[in-house]
């Protein structure tokens, strides 16, 4: 299992992450982070107290979290409880401080956004739109990659209705698709890019998008003519 470690700046202050290839996530040290949102000198006791009060109000959230080798203040790679990105945002609501506070309201905004999207579709291709301009990608771009989506959209609604299964099953079918065009699987091509937790699809160019909506576009015509009943090899999906 490969690992990369790094200690990274947040606000002047030292916080220790590490990415796992495997799961394709950051870990954050949780104490480094309780030390920048909280000022506490003493984080440790700090993130103790805070996940009895977890634990009192029924939440499994410190069960969940693991922990993992990282660089302590003398050197040595000592064992330290660590956060995923999603685990991190879910901890920072339980602190009380004001410079959670903006994390707060930014999680509340986008947990309204996509309300609205669940509402009105149309919103959330306007803010992916808004999105990509603000990044610095061109319209032209910008329209393939919108477009993309929606064929996606189209083959996972295929896929849902053989019932094949999110997650695993999604991620075999999708490899096999982008080695049938690029050589690659998906984790290889990210790889080949220098990518980690960013997506494929958005560091594509305009004509790998184009060979990979063609793909996605014949397999689910296939799926739609052949009428497979799952995904396992002999079904032929």
């Amino acid at each position: 299992m490969k690992k990369e470690t790094a200690i990274k700046l947040f606000q002047d202050k030292r916080v220790r992450v590490q990415w796992n290839d495997e799961s394709e996530k950051w870990y954050f040290s949780i104490v480094d982070i309780i030390s920048v949102l909280t000022d506490s000198p003493r984080s440790r006791k700090y993130w103790n107290a805070l996940k009895r009060k977890l634990i009192n109000e029924g939440s499994e959230l410190s069960q969940n979290m693991g922990q993992l080798k990282m660089p302590a203040a003398d050197g040595k790679m000592r064992l330290t409880d660590v956060a995923d990105t999603e685990q991190l945002l879910r901890l920072i609501q339980s602190i009380p401080s004001p410079k959670a506070e903006p994390f707060k309201k930014w999680l509340a905004k986008v947990g309204y956004e996509r309300i609205e999207e669940t509402e009105d579709p149309e919103k959330a291709f306007n803010r992916a739109m808004e999105t990509y301009l603000k990044k610095g990608y061109s319209k032209t771009w910008i329209n393939q990659r919108l477009k993309s989506i929606e064929v996606r959209k189209e083959l996972t609604d295929e896929w849902d209705d053989r019932g094949v299964k999110k997650g695993l099953e999604y991620a075999i079918l999708t490899d096999e698709i982008t080695k049938a065009w690029a050589g690659f699987s998906t984790k290889e091509y990210k790889k080949f890019k220098g990518l980690k937790k960013e997506n494929l699809r958005d560091n594509m160019t305009n004509l790998e998008l184009v060979l990979n909506m063609l793909a996605e576009a014949t397999t689910t015509e296939i799926s739609k003519e052949k009428k497979p009943k799952n995904s396992d090899p002999e079904g032929q999906l």
